[in-house]
C-alpha cells in the first residue's frame, strides 16, 4: 500500500508537514464512502504513530497533531486504539528496547485523547501495567476470567412447576380468568412478569403454559396474541418455534392423534408471523419424501386396479382374487399414522391463512393435499367466503333467495372478491389447487359456474372478442386494457374449466344439475372452445389423478355392462343407466358406446333411443365424441379390398343422422369438420352429410325410386312429402330446421356446396390415383348424390332472401369457383324460380287484371326480368362459337327449368288423394279408435288432401304459363349457323348428357325437354337426329359412367325410349304426334321449317325401320360391353339394360341374343365378381318374364322395301342421315375397329351364314362401307341366322370358317382414316357439284361392258346359289303367315305405283329392269339443286346413315324378298335339284369368297399406287353418280307385275354384274375418300342400284341358300 505520509513531511514538520497532515486527515475524514474513509485514516494514523516508534518524529509533536486530528471523527479515539494495539503487538516482538520505549512515550503522552476503559479492552495487560493502568497485570487476568465463567458456563437455576406450584397456580389464574372485561395483555404481562420474578420461575415453562391456555380458549384471539408478541420480546426468537416443535413431536408416536386446537395455535401463530412456517415445518411428520413415495404407490394402486377391470379372469381365478382383496382391504383398515402436515395445513385454511397454505401445498404433489377430504372442504369454504359478495352482485339466479356466508373474523384472511379482476387474482389460484375435489361440495361448484355464466354475459359473447382480436383497437388506451383484462379473464376461465370444473364433474355422483348448470356457461362458449374443452377431459384429465383413474376404469365396466344388455326390448330402463353414467362421465362413455357401434350396427336404433335420459352437455360431448371418432387417424376408411367404404364408417354416419335428427344436438362441429376434410380433397366423410341431412330433413337420395315416386318427386313439396320417398317424412319441420340454422349461422351453406361440386372431379384426379376404380366411382357417386340431397335441402329450406344473398350469380360460381356447370346451375336453379316467382306476385299485386292473358303476360315479363342477365352470364361458360349453334336463352331456359316447371304429375296426385281416402274410410271402420282420435286422424286426412289438391290447381297454372313463355321463346332457341347436326351436337353435348346423369329427375326432364322441343315445333331442331344420336351409340357414354350415373342414364333412355314406342306402336298417334313436325323432317338444311312437303317427312314406316335400327344399335352396344370383361362396362350396361327393360328388348331375336350373351356372363363370374353374378342373374330373371311380351321382327316392322314415296327423301336425308352425323360415324368407325373380338365372336356361331352375308353385303348394301357400318349389317344378319340355326350345322360351321367381312373391315379401317379428309373436301365439291350436272355417259357405257363381262364368269356359279336361295324362301314362306304374306305383296305393289310420281333415288331397292337413262339424269339434277344446298358436313351425314337405313332394309330383303318374287314354278324347280346343288354350292362358294377376296386386295392395292388428278376424278366420279342414279331410277316407272322370264334374265345378269360391283366399289372408296364425299355417295348408289337391278332374284338364291343351311 502506497505511504500516505512522505518523508518531505516529516523531515519539514513543523514547516508545512504538520498542516499537510491535518489537512489530509480533513479530507480523508470527509470522505463520504465511509468504510474507504475509515480504512485510510487508520493507515494515516499508524504511519504518524510508527514514525515516532522509528525516531523520526517526537512524541510530543505527534501527540499534538492528534489532539488536532481527534475532533474530526466520532470514532477517532477507538481508531487511535486500535492503532495503539497493533503497534503494541508488533513492539513488544522487537528486541530493539528504544522503539518500545517510544512507543510507550507516545501512549502516556496521548491519554487525554483515549479513555482508560477503552485502552483496558484492547491492550496487553504487561502494557497497561508499564503505563500505569493497573497494578498488577496477574491479578487482572485472573479477575477476567472469573467474570466470564460467570456469564457463559455457570446455569442460572429456575424453579419448575411441581418445585414452586404456588407460582405457576398463580399465573394459570391470571391466564384463565374471565377476560371480556377490561384486561389488557399488556397487564396481565406485567402480572405475568412479576410472578416470574417473585417465584423464580422458568420463563419458557410460563410461555408454554400460555400455549397450553390458548389452546383450550381458541375464541381469545385478540387477548392471546398480542400477549405471546409481547412475551417474545423477553425470550429468544427461536424459542416459541422449539416449544411448539415439542409438543407436535409429542404427539409422533403411532397411537398419537394431534389434536386439532395445536393445530389451530400454530396457524394463528405463523399468521402472525411469530413464527417461521419453515422452522417449524421441519418439526411436522411425514417428511416430505415419505409424502412423495405415497403418492406414487396410490398411482400404481389406481393402474392396478384399471388392470384388474380390463383383464378377463377366469371363474376359478376370481375367488383366489376376491380372497387377496380382502386380506388386502384388512390391511388398509390399520389406521395410517397422522399427517400433521395436512393437518396443519386444515388449520390454516380454516383460519384464512391462503399464504401459508399455499406454501406447504406447493411442498407436496399436486392435489395430493385437496384429495384428504376435510382439507378439500376447508378449501371450498375459504372459497364460498372469498366469492360472497360477488356472487351475491351477479351470480344469483332469479327467485333464488340462497343462504348468505359471513366473512371470516379474521383481518389477515383474504380479501373478499368484489368485481371478476379480484376474482381471478385469488379466487381461481384457489381452485386452482382444489382440482377435481370441488366434487365434494356441489354448492360451490354451482356458484363457480354461475359466476362463469354472469362473466360471459357480462362480456357479452365471446365470439364478439374473438373476432374483435383481429381487428385493431383505435380507441383510447382504457378500452385497450379492459379489452385485454377481458381476455386474460376468459383464459383464466377457460383454463378453471378444464382443470377443476370437469374433472370435479367426473367425480361427482351423477348430479344432472350439475351438468345442466355447467351447459349453462358452455353453451356461452363458441363450440371451437368446447370441443378444446371435451378433447383435454377425454384424453388428459382422467390420467392427471388416481382417483380421476379409478373412475374411468369403473365408467368403462359399467358401460360394457349396460351395452352387453341393451336391446330393442330393454331401452327404457337401459336407457336410464345410460342416462346416470353419463352426467358424470360422458365423454369416457360416449367413447365406449360409438366403438360398439362401429362394431355392430345393428346397436344403432336401441342406442339412438335409450339416449333420451341425457342432459344438454352430454348431447353436445356426443357430438365432440362422434367428431374425434370419425376423425381417428388409426382408422382405415376403406375395407381391405380397397373398393368400399369401412362398415365402421357407415355405422357412425347412419348414427350420427339417427342421433342428430332426435335430439337438439348443435351441428356446427360436425359440418365444419365434413367442410375441412372436403376443403383437405377426402370425401369420404360426406357420408355423414349425406345421413344427416336424409335424417334431418327427410330429402333422401336413392338410385332405386320407383317411376311413381319419381313421378311424385316432380310435384309440389306435399306430394314429394307424401309420394316421392321410401319412408313417410313426419316431424322434420323442427330438425330441419336446426340444421338450416347450423348452416347459415356458421356459413357453412354454399362453400359446403362448391367444396362438394369441386370434390367430385377431386374424387377422380386427386384422390382417385392410388384406388381402386371400383371405389373411386363409389366415392364419386356419393359426393354427387350428397350436392343434390344438400342443394335440394337449401333450395327447399332457405327462404328467397337467404337464398339470393348467398348463392353468386352463374358466371362467378363457374369462372371464380371453378363448379363445373351442372352443379352450377343446380345451385342456381331454386334462385331463378324463387326470383321469378317474387317478380311475378308483385307485377301481380300492381295490376289487379284476372284475365289468364294478363297473368301468362306478367309471368312473361317476369322471366325475361329474371332470366335477361342469367343469359348475359351464361355466355361466358363457353366459347363462342358454340353460340353460333344455340341461342343462351335456350342453354338458360334448358338449364333453368326443372320437371315441375314441364308437366303435372296427374296420376300421382290422383293416387296420393286415394289413399288418403281410403285411409279415412280405414279410420271410419274402425271401432277401436277413440272418437276424438278419430276426429283429429280425419281432420289431418282431410287437411292434407285439400293441400294436394291446391298444389295440383296451383301447379297447372304455372306449367300453362312456362308453356307459353316457352312457344314464345322457340324461335330464337336453335340459331343453326352451322348445321342441324352440329347443332344437335352442341344441344347433346353441352345439356343433355351433362344433365341426364345429374339426378333421377333430371334424367326424366332431358327426355321430356326432348320431346317438348318437338312438340313446339322448334325451328332447326331435328329430332330425328336427335334421338338417333342418343340411340345409335351408347358404349362410351355407358363406359364413361359410374354406377348411380348409369342407373340414371338408364332412366334417361328408358324415357327416351318410352316416347319412341309411343310413336312406333300406332299409325294414328304418329301421324298426330310427328307427321307433320319440323323435327321428322328429312331435309337436313341448315334453313328453317319451310312448310309440309310430305315427300321430305319421314313416314311411319320408314320410322318403324328406323326405331328396329335404334333397337339393333342397343343390343349391339350392350352386346360388346358384355364381352369386353370390363368390370365397369359389364356393371354399367347391366344397370342401364334393367332400367330400360319395360322397353327395349321388343325383338325376339334381340332378346334371345341378349339372354345368351347375359347367362355367359351369369356363369363366368359366379366365383369371379360376385356383385357383376349378382346383377346379371337379377337382369336375367326379368328378361326372361318379358320373353312373353316380345315380338318377331316382322311384327316390329315391315321387312318389305319401305313405301317409296318416302324412301327418296330418307336417301337423302332420312332417318340413316340422321342417325350418324359426320363426328359420331368417325366414332362408330372406331368402335367397329376395336369390335372386331365380337364379330369374331359371333362368325364362330353363325359360320354358316358367313357366305350367303358375304354375298349380300357385296350386292346390295355394298355402299356400307363408306360408312363403317359393314361390321353392323353383317352382324345383324349373324344374329339372325344365329337365332334360326339348327345344332347340327354347328360342326359344318366350324368346318367352313371364313373371316366374314374382311374386305369390308379393311375397307373400313380405310375409311376411319380418311374421313377427316373426305370432310375437308366436302366444301370444295359443292362448287363441282353445280357445274357438273350432267353424266358422263361414256363413262357409263365402259363400266356396263366390264359388268357384262364379270357376268359370263359367274353365271355357272349363280345358277346353283339361285336354286339354293329357292329353298329358303320357301321355309321361309312356310314360317310366316300367309296373311302376311299377302299384305306384304299388296304394299309393294302399291309403292311401285306411287314410286313413279316421286322422284325416287333409291326407292326402287330390288327393281330388276332398267330404264332410259337420260330420264333419270334430268331427274337426279334436279334433285342436286336441292341437295347442293346442304352443307358438306350434312350430305355425308346423310350419306353415311343412309346406310344404316340400307342396312336395315337389307336384312329385310334378306328374308323378305322371297315370298313377294318367286312363284309356284319356281318352287318346284327347287325342290327337285336342291339335293344335287346343296354340295357343289358350298365348294364353290368357298372359292368364291378366296377369288373375291384376292380380286379386292389387287384392287385396293392398284387404287393406292394410281395418283388421280382432281380432273381426272371429278369425271369419274360424275360419271358414276350419273350411271348409279340412272340404274336407281328405274323402279318408279315400271310395272310392278313382271313376267317369270324377265327375272330370270335379271338374274344372269347380276351374276355377272356382282363382281364388277364389288371392284367398283373398292375403286370408288379409294377415291372418294382421297376427294369428296358427295362423289363417294353417288357411287355407292350407283353401286347398290345396279347389284339390285341384277339381284332380285339373286337375294333369292342367297336366301335360299342360307335356308338350305336351316333345314
Amino acid at each position: 500500500m502506497a505511504a500516505l505520509l512522505p518523508a518531505e513531511w516529516i523531515k519539514n514538520w513543523e514547516k508545512g508537514g504538520k498542516s499537510e497532515f491535518v489537512q489530509l486527515c480533513r479530507a480523508l475524514s470527509e470522505n463520504k464512502n465511509h468504510d474507504v474513509g475509515f480504512r485510510d485514516i487508520q493507515q494515516a494514523l499508524y504511519e504518524l504513530a510508527y514514525h515516532v516508534v522509528r525516531g523520526n518524529l517526537k512524541h510530543d509533536q505527534a501527540s499534538n497533531v492528534l489532539g488536532d486530528v481527534i475532533e474530526f471523527r466520532e470514532d477517532m479515539p477507538s481508531i487511535l486504539a486500535d492503532v495503539f494495539c497493533i503497534l503494541d503487538i508488533e513492539t513488544s516482538c522487537l528486541e530493539e528496547k528504544n522503539k518500545r520505549d517510544h512507543f510507550t512515550q507516545l501512549v502516556l503522552a496521548c491519554l487525554y485523547l483515549v479513555s482508560d476503559t477503552v485502552l483496558k479492552e484492547r491492550l496487553d495487560p504487561e502494557t497497561l501495567e508499564s503505563l500505569g493502568l493497573i497494578k498488577q497485570s496477574q491479578q487482572f487476568n485472573q479477575k477476567s476470567v472469573k467474570i466470564k465463567t460467570k456469564l457463559f458456563y455457570k446455569q442460572q437455576k429456575f424453579n419448575l412447576l411441581r418445585e414452586e406450584n404456588e407460582g405457576y397456580a398463580k399465573l394459570i389464574a391470571e391466564l384463565g380468568q374471565d377476560l371480556s372485561g377490561n384486561i389488557t395483555s399488556d397487564l396481565i404481562l406485567e402480572n405475568i412478569k412479576s410472578l416470574i420474578g417473585c417465584f423464580n420461575l422458568d420463563p419458557n415453562r410460563v410461555l408454554d403454559i400460555i400455549l397450553e391456555v390458548y389452546e383450550c380458549r381458541p375464541e381469545y384471539d385478540d387477548f392471546f396474541v398480542p400477549l405471546i408478541e409481547s412475551y417474545m420480546y423477553m425470550c429468544e426468537p427461536q424459542t416459541l418455534c422449539h416449544i411448539l416443535g415439542f409438543k407436535f413431536k409429542f404427539y409422533q408416536d403411532p397411537s398419537g392423534e394431534t389434536p386439532s386446537s395445536l393445530y389451530r395455535v400454530a396457524a394463528v401463530l405463523l399468521q402472525h408471523n411469530l413464527i417461521d412456517l419453515e422452522d417449524l415445518y421441519v418439526h411436522l411428520l411425514p417428511g416430505d419424501n415419505a409424502i412423495i413415495e405415497e403418492h406414487k404407490r396410490e398411482i400404481v394402486e389406481a393402474k392396478q386396479i384399471v388392470r384388474k377391470l380390463t383383464m378377463v379372469v377366469l371363474s376359478s381365478e376370481k375367488t383366489e382374487e376376491k380372497e387377496k382383496e380382502k386380506e388386502k382391504e384388512e390391511e388398509k383398515t390399520e389406521k395410517p399414522p397422522d399427517n400433521q402436515k395436512l393437518g396443519l395445513l386444515e388449520a390454516l385454511l380454516k383460519i384464512g391463512d391462503w399464504h401459508h397454505a399455499q406454501s406447504i401445498m406447493d411442498q407436496m404433489p399436486p392435489f395430493y393435499s385437496t384429495s384428504h377430504k376435510p382439507i378439500a372442504i376447508a378449501l371450498c369454504q375459504l372459497v364460498h367466503v372469498t366469492i360472497e359478495p360477488l356472487y351475491r352482485r351477479v351470480g344469483v339466479p332469479k327467485g333464488a333467495k340462497g343462504s348468505p356466508i359471513s366473512s371470516l373474523p379474521n383481518k389477515r384472511a383474504p380479501k373478499q372478491a368484489e368485481s371478476f379482476e379480484e376474482l381471478r387474482k385469488e379466487v381461481f389460484n384457489m381452485l386452482c389447487y382444489l382440482g377435481p375435489h370441488l366434487s365434494h361440495d356441489p354448492i360451490l361448484f354451482a356458484k363457480v359456474v354461475r359466476l362463469g355464466k354472469a362473466f360471459m354475459k357480462e362480456v357479452g359473447t365471446v365470439k364478439k372478442f374473438v373476432s374483435d382480436r383481429v381487428v385493431k383497437f383505435q380507441s383510447d388506451g382504457s378500452k385497450q386494457e379492459d379489452k385485454e383484462k377481458m381476455e386474460t379473464l376468459f383464459s383464466c376461465l377457460l383454463s378453471i374449466t378444464d382443470q377443476v370444473l370437469l374433472p370435479s364433474l367426473s367425480l361427482m355422483d351423477c348430479n344432472a344439475c350439475m351438468s345442466e348448470e355447467l351447459w349453462g356457461m358452455f353453451k356461452t362458449f363458441p363450440y371451437q372452445y368446447r370441443y378444446r374443452l371435451y378433447g383435454q377431459w377425454k384424453n388428459e384429465t382422467y390420467n392427471s389423478h388416481p382417483l380421476l383413474v379409478k373412475v374411468k376404469a369403473q365408467t368403462i365396466d359399467r358401460a360394457k355392462y349396460i351395452m352387453k344388455r341393451l336391446t330393442k326390448e330393454n331401452v327404457k330402463p337401459s336407457g336410464r343407466q345410460i342416462g346416470k353414467l353419463s352426467h358424470s362421465n360422458p365423454t369416457i362413455l360416449f367413447d365406449y358406446i360409438l366403438s360398439q357401434i362401429q362394431k355392430y350396427d345393428n346397436l344403432i336404433t336401441p342406442v339412438v333411443d335409450s339416449l333420451k335420459y341425457l342432459t344438454s352437455l352430454n348431447y353436445d360431448v356426443l357430438a365432440y365424441c362422434i367428431i374425434e371418432a370419425l376423425a381417428n387417424p388409426e382408422k382405415e376408411r376403406m375395407k381391405h379390398d380397397d373398393t368400399t367404404i369401412s362398415s365402421w364408417l357407415q355405422s357412425l354416419a347412419s348414427f350420427c343422422g339417427a342421433v342428430f335428427r332426435k335430439y337438439p344436438i348443435e351441428l356446427a362441429g360436425l359440418l365444419q369438420y365434413v367442410a375441412n376434410q372436403l376443403k383437405a380433397g377426402k370425401s369420404f366423410d360426406l357420408l355423414i352429410l349425406k345421413e344427416v341431412v336424409q335424417k334431418m330433413a327427410g330429402i333422401e337420395i336413392t338410385e332405386e325410386m320407383t317411376m311413381e315416386q319419381l313421378e311424385a318427386m316432380t310435384g309440389g313439396e306435399q306430394l314429394k312429402a307424401e309420394g316421392g320417398y321410401f319412408g313417410q317424412i313426419r316431424n322434420t319441420k323442427k330438425s330441419s330446421q336446426r340444421l338450416k340454422d347450423a348452416l347459415l349461422d356458421h356459413d357453412l351453406a354454399l362453400p359446403l356446396c362448391l367444396l362438394m361440386a369441386q370434390q367430385r372431379n377431386g374424387v377422380v384426379f386427386q384422390e382417385g390415383g392410388e384406388k381402386h376404380l371400383k371405389l373411386v366411382g363409389k366415392l364419386y357417386d356419393q359426393c354427387h348424390d350428397t350436392l343434390v340431397q344438400f342443394g335440394g335441402f337449401l333450395a327447399s329450406n332457405l327462404s328467397t332472401e337467404d337464398y339470393i344473398k348467398r348463392v353468386p350469380s352463374i358466371d362467378v360460381l363457374c369462372n371464380e369457383f371453378h363448379t363445373p356447370h351442372d352443379a352450377a346451375f343446380f345451385l342456381s336453379r331454386p334462385m331463378y324460380a324463387h326470383h321469378i316467382s317474387s317478380k311475378y306476385d308483385e307485377l301481380k299485386k300492381a295490376e289487379k287484371g284476372n284475365k289468364q292473358q294478363h297473368k301468362v303476360h306478367k309471368y312473361i315479363t317476369s322471366c325475361e326480368l329474371v332470366m335477361a342477365p342469367v343469359h348475359e352470364a351464361v355466355i361466358s361458360l363457353h366459347l363462342p362459337k358454340v353460340w353460333d349453334d344455340i341461342s343462351p336463352q335456350f342453354y338458360a331456359t334448358f338449364w333453368s327449368l326443372t320437371m315441375y316447371d314441364l308437366a303435372v304429375p296427374h296420376s300421382s296426385y290422383d293416387r296420393e288423394v286415394n289413399k288418403l281416402k281410403v285411409q279415412m274410410k280405414a279410420i271410419d271402420d274402425n271401432q277401436e279408435m277413440p272418437p276424438n282420435k278419430k276426429k283429429k286422424e280425419k281432420e289431418r286426412c282431410t287437411a292434407l288432401q285439400d293441400k294436394l289438391l291446391e298444389e295440383e290447381k296451383k301447379q297447372l297454372e304455372h306449367v300453362q304459363r312456362v308453356l307459353q313463355r316457352l312457344k314464345l321463346e322457340k324461335d330464337n332457341w336453335l340459331l343453326a349457323k352451322s348445321t342441324k347436326n352440329e347443332t344437335i351436337t352442341k344441344f347433346l353435348q353441352l345439356c343433355i348428357f351433362p344433365r341426364c346423369i345429374f339426378s333421377a329427375i333430371d334424367a326424366v326432364y332431358c327426355a321430356h325437354f326432348v320431346e317438348l322441343v318437338h312438340q313446339q315445333k322448334t325451328p332447326n331442331f331435328s329430332t330425328l337426329l336427335c334421338y338417333d344420336r342418343v340411340f345409335s351409340d351408347i358404349i362410351y357414354t355407358v363406359a364413361s359412367c359410374t354406377e348411380n350415373e348409369a342407373s340414371r342414364y338408364g332412366r334417361f333412355l328408358c324415357c327416351m325410349l318410352e316416347t319412341v314406342t309411343r310413336w312406333h306402336s300406332d299409325r294414328v298417334i304418329y301421324e298426330k304426334e310427328c307427321g307433320n313436325y319440323p323435327g321428322f323432317l328429312t331435309i337436313l338444311r341448315a334453313t328453317g321449317f319451310d312448310g309440309g312437303n310430305k315427300a321430305d317427312q319421314l313416314d311411319y314406316e320408314n320410322f318403324r325401320h328406323v326405331v328396329h335400327k335404334w333397337h339393333y344399335k342397343l343390343t349391339k352396344a350392350s352386346v360388346h360391353c358384355l364381352e369386353t370383361g370390363e368390370y365397369t362396362h359389364i356393371r354399367n350396361i347391366l344397370i342401364v339394360l334393367t332400367k330400360i327393360l319395360p322397353w327395349y328388348p321388343k325383338v325376339l331375336n334381340l332378346g334371345q341374343a341378349l339372354e345368351r350373351r347375359v347367362h355367359k356372363i351369369c356363369q363366368e363370374e359366379k366365383e369371379k365378381r360376385p356383385d357383376l353374378y349378382a346383377l346379371a342373374m337379377g337382369y336375367s330373371g326379368q328378361l326372361k318374364s318379358r320373353k312373353p311380351f316380345m315380338i318377331p321382327e316382322n311384327e316390329f316392322h315391315h321387312k318389305d322395301p319401305p313405301a317409296r314415296n318416302a324412301v327418296p327423301a330418307t336417301v337423302q336425308n332420312g332417318p340413316g342421315g340422321a342417325g350418324m352425323p359426320t363426328s359420331l360415324t368417325i366414332n362408330t368407325v372406331r368402335l367397329e375397329e376395336g369390335t372386331t373380338e365380337e364379330t369374331d365372336k359371333l362368325k364362330e356361331k353363325s359360320q354358316g351364314v358367313v357366305k350367303v352375308i358375304n354375298k349380300t353385303v357385296n350386292a346390295t348394301p355394298k355402299v356400307t362401307t363408306s360408312n363403317g357400318n359393314s361390321a353392323s349389317n353383317s352382324k345383324i344378319i349373324k344374329e339372325k341366322d344365329e337365332k334360326e340355326k339348327s345344332g347340327k350345322e354347328k360342326d359344318k360351321e366350324k368346318k367352313d370358317k371364313t373371316p366374314a367381312a374382311t374386305p369390308e373391315m379393311k375397307a373400313l379401317g380405310k375409311d376411319g382414316k380418311d374421313k377427316p379428309k373426305e370432310e375437308r373436301a366436302n366444301k370444295e365439291e359443292k362448287a363441282r357439284e353445280i357445274k357438273e350436272k350432267t353424266p358422263k355417259s361414256d363413262k357409263e357405257k365402259e363400266k356396263v361392258k366390264k359388268e357384262e363381262k364379270a357376268s359370263k364368269e359367274e353365271k355357272s356359279k349363280t345358277v346353283v346359289t339361285i336354286i339354293e336361295s329357292k329353298s329358303t324362301a320357301e321355309k321361309e314362306r312356310e314360317k310366316e303367315p300367309s296373311r302376311e304374306r299377302d299384305l306384304a305383296k299388296e304394299m309393294k305393289s302399291k309403292e311401285n305405283a306411287k314410286g313413279g310420281e316421286k322422284v325416287p333415288v333409291a326407292g326402287s331397292l330390288k327393281s330388276p329392269v332398267p330404264r332410259s337413262e337420260t330420264s333419270e339424269s334430268e331427274r337426279e339434277q334436279k334433285r342436286r339443286k336441292v341437295d347442293t344446298h346442304s352443307s358438306p358436313s350434312h350430305s355425308s351425314t346423310v350419306k353415311d346413315n343412309l346406310n344404316e337405313l340400307k342396312e336395315s332394309s337389307a336384312k329385310h330383303y334378306i328374308n323378305h324378298t322371297t315370298p313377294t318374287l318367286s312363284k309356284s314354278k319356281e318352287r318346284e324347280v327347287e325342290k327337285k335339284d336342291l339335293d344335287k346343288s346343296r354340295e357343289r354350292s358350298r365348294e364353290r362358294e368357298k372359292k368364291d369368297e378366296k377369288d373375291r377376296k384376292d380380286r379386292k386386295r389387287d384392287h385396293s392395292n392398284s387404287d393406292r399406287e394410281v395418283p388421280q388428278d382432281s380432273t381426272k376424278r371429278r369425271k369419274e366420279e360424275n360419271g358414276t353418280t350419273g350411271s348409279s342414279k340412272h340404274s336407281k331410277s328405274e323402279s318408279p316407272s315400271d310395272s310392278p307385275r313382271l313376267n317369270e322370264k324377265e327375272k330370270e334374265k335379271n338374274k344372269s345378269k347380276s351374276s355377272g354384274k356382282e363382281k364388277g360391283d364389288s371392284i367398283k366399289a373398292e375403286k370408288m372408296e379409294k377415291s372418294s375418300s382421297g376427294s369428296k364425299k358427295e362423289s363417294r355417295h353417288d357411287k355407292e348408289k350407283a353401286e347398290k342400284k345396279e347389284k339390285r337391278d341384277s339381284t332380285g332374284g339373286k337375294e333369292e338364291k342367297k336366301h335360299h341358300k342360307s335356308s338350305d343351311k336351316h333345314r
